[in-house]
């Protein structure tokens, strides 16, 4: 059985360290929900670590991963300890590649999510300076479930892989096109060139989002961008886009938080475009 200093527990270990994910193209996931997601994506999971408790308890995750050839090392509690972030771990972590897709590869004629719903690859969200990897994480599990088909980090994002983003993400980062970019106005031109419409969230916009709807607006392809919960999006980046769009507050409170004004957003677009796919 492995232990805290078994050395494929160590370099494991490493990856909770941003530079060493960038190095090996790795990153952990903890707990059995994560542990499935990943299993379910084939080729994603390099390893499975667990405890002897938790490989039987979970034994349909230590089957699936022994049938698909991926190593399952049984730990100590120290080194599963060692391992983890949160202060009661579920006894799973599983090592795994790298998922992120250049843009171009997403955006390419032809592409299809390897998810099949409507509004699938017609709509996106991109996360440009949100630094704390909680809303992260949340707005990424959001637009999975708006069925969005790409989240792109942009810029001084944080890293998807972070620990606490891939927890807060809830297994989405395994189900929807994960792209990383450094200069979030070049990944504006490049969705309005492949024919988006580029939508940018703001507390401020002159855009009412009910009115744009109404109008029509939301009915093509659409890409909406979210900054941070602090500070918002850039002005030059905002001014990129083809609206700045508000959220219309019909009571007293002062905003939405980031991952409420997200859902708002891409719920109002998933709406738009399911409607236009069922019109005949």
């Amino acid at each position: 059985m492995f232990t805290a200093r078994t050395p494929r527990v160590v370099a494991a270990r490493r990856l909770h360290r941003r530079r060493d994910r960038e190095a090996a193209r790795r990153f952990l996931a903890e707990g059995p929900q994560a542990v499935r997601e990943a299993l379910a994506r084939p080729g994603t999971v390099a390893e499975l670590f667990g405890t002897p408790a938790a490989l039987d308890r979970y034994a349909d995750l230590t089957a699936a991963a022994t049938r698909d050839g991926v190593p399952v090392s049984p730990v100590t509690d120290d080194a599963l300890a060692a391992l983890t972030e949160t202060v009661a771990p579920q006894g799973l972590v599983a090592v795994c590649h790298h998922l992120d897709r250049s843009l171009a590869r997403v955006l390419a004629p032809g592409r299809r999510s390897e998810r099949p719903p409507v509004p699938g690859h017609r709509l996106a969200a991109v996360l440009a300076g949100i630094r704390d990897p909680g809303n992260a994480g949340t707005v990424l599990r959001t637009a999975d479930a708006a069925g969005a088909g790409a989240v792109v980090f942009a810029g001084e994002t944080v890293d998807p892989y972070n620990g606490k983003c891939v927890r807060a993400s809830a297994g989405s980062l395994f189900h929807v096109d994960v792209v990383r970019a450094a200069d979030p106005a070049a990944v504006v031109a490049d969705l309005r060139a492949a024919g988006y419409a580029v939508f940018a969230a703001s507390g401020y916009g002159e855009t009412d989002l009910d009115l744009l709807a109404d109008a029509g607006g939301l009915a093509r392809p659409t890409a909406w961008l979210f900054g941070s919960e602090a500070h918002g999006l850039p002005d030059e980046l905002a001014a990129a886009a083809d609206a700045r769009v508000r959220v219309p507050l019909h009571g007293r409170a002062e905003s939405l938080n980031l991952a409420a004004a997200a859902a708002v957003c891409l719920y109002a677009s998933a709406r738009a475009l399911r409607d236009r796919e069922s019109t005949p």
